[in-house]
């Protein structure tokens, strides 16, 4: 089963090469690696040719943003399934795209995804707090929960049956995307109950209280522009989900 894994980064420097080791160190033999650069100016594209013999394709061009990028990759993507590795995450260990191949040939299901760890910036040896998820039920996302999307993959034919991440969400496009493949089309979903990637913490969702009242104000668009009434419970849980998410819990 080939494996098409995108990273997407702009100025990355100081985190893409431990991203790029953790992708080309995988024990799984048929993965292609996408590498989408919009045009750094730092010493992102150096260490993308320092590597370039373990990548299958990279480009560097100007974009829209993140969430450009990954819909540019995916249009590159091969691969039988797809998953999104950020420019600052690293996979847990060597072995995770072989967990991943074989839990999709085991359940023939649609999607996967596992637990994340938030290790420190600055120290990513040391683990701060870990997401850990639990197994796919539709009620799930009526309770605010959502999986981890570093940990998510997605057969290719899902992208093409169901559409790309939606450029008009700034920072709720993977939440989007998640509800509208899992929730309103029914994709089949099954759980890895392993840490499969380690997210270092700032992120773009989470770096600041005005970019998290963005998102949860982007997660409530996000049912409404797909048709589905969230209803005040679960518009109030989302919130207290992303708490539980803080403290280690899914």
């Amino acid at each position: 089963m080939k494996i098409s894994i995108i990273t997407v980064c702009y100025n990355s420097e100081a985190t893409l090469e431990a991203t790029i080791c953790s992708v080309i160190e995988q024990d799984h033999a048929d993965i292609e690696f996408i590498v989408v650069d919009g045009e750094s100016t730092d010493k992102t594209t150096s260490i993308i040719e320092k590597y370039k013999k373990k990548i299958t394709r990279h480009i560097s061009e100007k974009d829209d943003g993140m969430y450009f990028a990954v819909n540019k990759g995916i249009s590159l993507a091969t691969g039988d399934a797809v998953g999104i590795l950020n420019s600052d995450d690293v996979y847990a260990d060597n072995r995770v795209i072989s967990r991943v191949v074989k839990e999709f040939q085991l359940t023939k299901t649609d999607c996967i995804y596992g637990d994340l760890q938030y290790i420190s910036r600055d120290k990513p040896e040391k683990v701060i707090r870990r997401w850990k998820s639990k197994s796919y039920h539709p009620t799930l996302f009526l309770k605010g929960w959502m999986p981890p999307h570093p940990t998510f993959f997605v057969k290719r034919s899902c992208y093409h049956e169901f559409g790309n991440f939606n450029t008009s969400f700034s920072i709720s496009a993977d939440y989007e995307l998640m509800l509208r493949f899992l929730y309103k089309h029914k994709a089949t979903a099954s759980y890895i109950d392993k840490v499969l990637v380690k997210m270092r913490t700032g992120g773009i969702s989470n770096v600041s209280l005005n970019s998290r009242i963005t998102a949860n104000r982007e997660d409530r668009r996000a049912w409404k522009i797909n048709g589905l009434k969230a209803g005040i419970l679960t518009l109030l849980l989302k919130p207290l989900s992303k708490l539980r998410q803080f403290f280690g819990r899914s």
